[in-house]
């Protein structure tokens, strides 16, 4: 990688409804232990993607996937003094669940099974999902976002296990968690959430990390930033969502925000109303077209050989004729196109 500024891009294509979109570029930056609402599928294209998952470090590398299913708890940090770039879509649970119903046998609810997934056809998809989202290209970024999501779950999908809360343990947690629900702004301390539930401090603290996979006071950060992210969204300023969710003021939101989300909330709400409120674009050719098709300096453009003539239709062995019977209607399905090159769709 050349270059050593961090930059991230946070935003939404409103043709595609309930999908974040991302483009970053880390060097030092490290998450906060986390959760997401959305799958999320990060094509990393140059360094090292570290992030703690489900008891272990996990290790994604060039042409390989970050994937996490929703809800669950992560970190992130580059693997180098390189750090990493990458691009992530970010697609909600309801989307998936739909594609997955069309597209593959899972039973219940989908998931991803690997969070480090080797597949540099998947990432080239994720990225093409990104540019044509950039260009506008709402018929390209719908149709490759359903592709990469269909291989992924093909390939690395499954059914999550279902949550039920069985033990005391699990179900001390669960209350606690509806607590700091309703208490988002004022929460109490621990020993106060644990007098109230009947049990001491330790126990509610070892309950509610093997629950949720963080101790409650992170898993209330988490919970605050993800309603101001919401709040941000509607059109709410940082300072107002700051003081909404708890926080005790924008500079003690944009901290936790940025170690969660990847950018600041004034940039994230920015760029985010920026696509919202940008006239649609005219359909133009690509500058690479332009290029092959109106070439510039005098030099003559590209030409291509004649392409072989269609195949003829057989012909009929009582007749002799061509046989005109129509071909099938069925679409193909997205697994005929799994061998297809993953081309630009924008081009």
């Amino acid at each position: 990688m050349t270059g050593s500024a961090e930059r991230a891009r946070h935003w939404t294509y409103t043709e595609l409804p309930g999908v974040d979109l991302l483009r970053a570029r880390y060097v030092r930056k490290t998450f906060a232990r986390h959760t997401h609402e959305h799958y999320v599928m990060a094509a990393v294209t140059d360094g090292v993607d570290v992030f703690h998952h489900t008891g272990a470090d996990r290790h994604a590398g060039p042409g390989t996937l970050a994937l996490i299913n929703p809800d669950t708890p992560h970190t992130g940090r580059g693997g180098g003094p390189e750090g990493w770039r990458y691009g992530a879509v970010y697609p909600a649970p309801e989307l998936v669940a739909a594609i997955a119903a069309e597209t593959t046998a899972i039973r219940g609810t989908p998931g991803f099974i690997d969070p480090v997934f080797a597949d540099s056809y998947a990432v080239a998809l994720v990225h093409q999902v990104l540019r044509a989202a950039e260009e506008g290209n709402a018929l390209a970024a719908d149709t490759v976002l359903r592709l990469a999501v269909t291989r992924l779950l093909r390939h690395n999908g499954g059914a999550r296990p279902e949550r039920t809360v069985r033990s005391a343990g699990e179900r001390v947690a669960a209350r606690a968690r509806a607590v700091l629900e309703e208490r988002l702004t004022d929460p109490p301390t621990l020993e106060r959430l644990a007098t109230g539930l009947g049990v001491s401090p330790f126990a509610l603290l070892r309950a509610f990390r093997e629950a949720y996979g963080m101790p409650p006071h992170a898993w209330l950060t988490d919970a605050r930033v993800r309603r101001a992210r919401h709040l941000l969204d509607a059109g709410t300023t940082p300072a107002e969502a700051a003081a909404a969710v708890g926080f005790t003021d924008q500079p003690h939101l944009n901290r936790h925000f940025t170690r969660i989300v990847g950018v600041p909330p004034g940039a994230y709400q920015r760029e985010r109303k920026n696509v919202q409120d940008r006239p649609a674009r005219p359909l133009v050719a690509s500058p690479a077209w332009q290029n092959e098709h109106h070439p510039r300096n005098g030099q003559p453009p590209r030409t291509y050989a004649k392409p072989p003539p269609l195949p003829q239709p057989p012909r009929s062995r009582r007749t002799g004729r061509a046989d005109r019977t129509p071909p099938s209607s069925a679409t193909p399905s997205v697994s005929a196109w799994r061998s297809a090159s993953p081309g630009s769709p924008s081009a």
